[in-house]
Parts: structure tokens; sequence; C-alpha cells
């Protein structure tokens, strides 16, 4: 007796009792041919494969791939006609079936649960968005907030985009005439983390007031100097983020980073220095707010009466544009500022000749500065570090912001000197500031002719707090934005 079986694609010779059985077998059974010709839907080749396959054969096999986006379908043959898919998509599962290529085809050779009634739906949900709040875990997110705030809220909500909403819910959903009859498979969400920021409410609405009456654009911007945490930014009027990303010449408020440079270089605070009321450097005439004629005076009294002669010379002579362009480094000057939304850097271009270098050492000319920037050099000489500003903690920073930068101390301890000079006798001697105040005005001219318009500025500290103040073309430091600096310490006292 002779028989045939299909084996491995050889004739094996098998003796038994009565004769000899030759054994014939296919490298691939039909089911395995079917199964690879599914992985890469080849609709083609599969209905040749089965019996009786239905006109719309190809159209239930790509509506199987398509309903659930599959992107990868691993199909094994486990043993006989059962098979088992291992598929990847919206939904990542696996379940086992059976192929009946002897039999007419139905939709369960697809998956076993498939009638002609049924298909299979993906269905996806969104995790709730998690909560942006203020440093006392209030919302600061929603439309009840002031405008700056929710200016940051929406910067913070694109930055930290994957953080807030985590990953959507997504459910392999079984139906029937529109009705679920069961879940086959299911990919849990992954809930958003609230973002707590370093914004005090307090502290801004007192900045908000403060601005109250200024009619012209400004800005506020408060910092805490042990830690570089923005508590406050206001734009007024709202729609452009001028504390973060205004560029503006920082004017006599520079002279807090000249200053330190010339302390550093072993200037003294009592040194006696010149302060005429012009004086011609590199060919361009200099003068004071005026033209005010101080004669020689002491270099703590000259920063505290904002010379502008005094200053300008002294950086060309004493200090010069490589020693300037680092000590402006240590206070943030070209360092990326990271808070957790845009913000622009401070720039100190490197001087092209000695009138260049008497510019930019009063804070005029290529120099320019954000408030945001002005108030992180107010808060470097409050704690003896310059600390890089954020508004979200520490290890959430993008790109790990830019590296603290500790001040040496006999910087500190003279600006320390400097600064309240300006509140007690200088420049803003008229301004009624609270106690303990520091501080340095700024009058920064830009445009052109004889009298150019000046950005009205003014930074400072209180003890842990420091804050920036500009008023856009709105003249002396001293007349308008020191106002408003101390408007703003009062309402938090």
């Amino acid at each position: 007796m002779r028989l045939r079986f299909i084996m491995a694609g050889v004739l094996v010779t098998v003796l038994v009792a009565g004769g000899v059985i030759w054994l014939l077998r296919d490298q691939r059974s039909a089911e395995a041919d079917f199964l690879a010709a599914w992985e890469k839907n080849d609709y083609a080749t599969m209905r040749t494969l089965v019996k009786d396959p239905p006109k719309d054969f190809d159209k239930q096999y790509e509506r199987f791939r398509t309903k659930q986006k599959l992107t990868s379908a691993r199909f094994e043959l486990i043993e006989d006609d059962r098979f088992r898919a291992t598929l990847k998509g919206a939904v990542d599962w696996s379940y086992e079936g059976r192929l009946r290529l002897d039999e007419p085809w139905t939709p369960a050779d697809i998956h076993p649960d498939l009638t002609a009634g049924r298909s299979f739906e993906v269905v996806t949900r969104k995790p709730e968005t998690a909560p942006i709040t203020a440093s006392d875990g209030s919302r600061i997110d929603g439309s009840d907030v002031p405008g700056s705030v929710q200016q940051l809220a929406e910067g913070l909500r694109e930055t930290f985009a994957a953080r807030l909403t985590g990953s959507a819910s997504t459910k392999l959903n079984l139906l029937e005439a529109g009705k679920l009859v069961k879940t086959m498979a299911e990919r849990g969400k992954t809930q958003g983390k609230p973002l707590k920021t370093t914004i005090d409410l307090t502290v801004h609405r007192a900045g908000a007031s403060a601005l109250e009456g200024v009619t012209k654009n400004a800005s506020l911007v408060a910092l805490r100097p042990s830690t570089g945490e923005i508590l406050a930014v206001v734009n007024k009027p709202g729609g452009f983020n001028r504390a973060l990303l205004g560029k503006y010449p920082p004017g006599s408020t520079f002279k807090v980073v000249t200053a330190s440079a010339l302390v550093a270089g072993g200037v003294e605070p009592d040194k006696t220095v010149s302060c005429p009321p012009e004086q011609n450097i590199g060919g361009f005439p200099f003068h004071n707010a005026g033209f005010h004629d101080y004669g020689t005076l002491s270099f703590r009294d000259a920063f505290a009466h904002s010379c502008n002669t005094t200053f300008g010379s002294m950086g060309v002579e004493e200090l010069g544009s490589s020693r300037l362009g680092e000590v402006a480094a240590s206070f943030g000057f070209g360092a990326p500022i990271t808070p957790g939304v845009p913000a622009v850097r401070a720039e100190f271009p490197e001087a092209k000749d000695d009138t260049d270098l008497a510019s930019a050492s009063i804070g005029q000319g290529r120099v320019l500065a954000s408030p945001l920037n002005m108030a992180t050099v107010a808060a470097a000489i409050a704690d003896g570090t310059w600390r890089p500003p954020r508004l979200v903690a520490a290890d959430l920073v993008p790109d790990g912001g830019a590296a603290p930068r500790k001040l040496e101390a006999s910087v500190v301890r003279a600006l320390r000197s400097l600064m309240p000079a300006v509140i007690s006798e200088g420049t803003a001697h008229s301004v009624r500031f609270p106690s303990g105040t520091a501080g340095k005005t700024g009058t920064a001219e830009y445009g052109e002719g004889k009298e150019p318009p000046a950005h009205s500025w003014f930074i400072g500290y209180k003890g842990d707090l420091a804050f920036a103040v500009i008023v856009e073309g709105a003249g002396a430091g001293a007349a308008v934005a020191a106002p408003v600096a101390a408007r703003f310490l009062a309402g938090l006292e």
C-alpha cells in the first residue's frame, strides 16, 4: 500500500508491515501561506487560499486593519489551523483564532467574535489637562486671574504640554448595530501632572496696583533673590510680554554692573572722583542729566547721583571692553534665560571704540536688557549670587538654565553701600521708599535729537525681594519708575 502525506518538501521512505509508505510534505502549509500574506496585506494571495471568498473579502480585511489604526501585525501558526495574532496600533493586543480554509469563509476567520453585523471601533478619550497653580496652590490657568498671569500660564502650557496633558485612554470595542458588545482591549490614560509655579499672587497684585494710573507701556518684575523664583510679572497693557521679551537700553541701572567691575578692580566707595557736567570721550560729548556739575565727590556719591561723565570715563580708563564684558557676564549678560516661558537674554556686545565703551558703561549704545534681566542684577546684589530666574521648580527648567554665579564679597559689600545711597541722598531721594530699600534709577535714551526720548527705569531690592520697573518713553527714572517701585513695596507692607 502507498500513501502520500505532505512533509518537509522531500520524499521520505518508511518501511512498515505490508509495504512501503512514501511520505511527501510541502514545506509551507496553506495556513502558513495565508498568514504570511495577511502580514503583508496581500489580499489577492489570501483570496486564492480560502473557500468561497465574498465580494467584499478585501474590504473586510482592510477595514479590520484601518479601524484599529494598525502599524504592524504578526500572525503565527500555533497548531494545525490555529493561529495567534499580535497587533500594534491604537491599542496593542493579541488574540487566538482559527483558519478553516476548507470551509466557506466567514468573518470569524478574521476574529472568532466577528460576524456579518459586527465591527471594531477605536474610541479615544483625552484626559483633562492638569492645573497650573501659583505658589500657594491656587489655579492661574483660568479666566479669573489677571491678564499678565494668564499670559504666563499660556506660555507654560505650551512648554510643559506633555506634563500637563498626559496621554489619552484608548479602547478597542466590538460593536453590533452601533452598540457595544464588549471591549476587546484597552490602553489606560496617563494623567497629566499639575504644574506649580513660583508666582505669588499677593506680590503680583501689589505690582499691578502700583502701575495703576501709568498711561504709557510699562512692566514690573519681582524675584526672590535667594532662589531666583519669579514672584510677579506685570505688563501694562497686555498682549506683549515686555517684561520678559522686551529689549531696552538699561540706562543708568547698568551702572550697578559697571560699579561692580570698578570695585572688583580696586576702586573704593570713598575714592575721590570727578563729575563734570560734560566730558568728551572718544570724540563724543557725554553729559550728566540736566548738565549738572557735581565737581569732585566720592565714588559712592557719583553712583548715587548717577554721574554719566564719571562712569563713562572710568569705564574707558580703568576697565576696557573685555573686563566690563566679563563682569557683565557674571550678572547674566549673554546667558540663556529659560524660566519656563520664552525670555530674551541680556546683550553686551564688545565695544568698537572708546565712545562705544563709554556708552556701554552707562547702559546706553548697544547694551540691551529686559526688565527680567535687570531684576536679576538687583537680586544678585541682594543675595551675593546671580541666579537664573525661573517660574517653576529648578529641576523642571528647560535645558537646566544658566548656572548661578557667586559675586566677589568686596563687590557685594560695596554695592550694598552704594545702592541704598541712591534712596537716601541720590537721584531717588525725593521718593518715599520703605525703610531698607536699595536701588538704582535709570534714564535710558533712545532715538535721535538733542533731547531724545527716554525710558524710565528703576531696579532695586528690599530683603529677599528684588524687582525692576520700566515705563516706556516716560523720561527720568526718578520721576516715574521710582514712584511705581515705591508704591509696589508699600503695597506689600
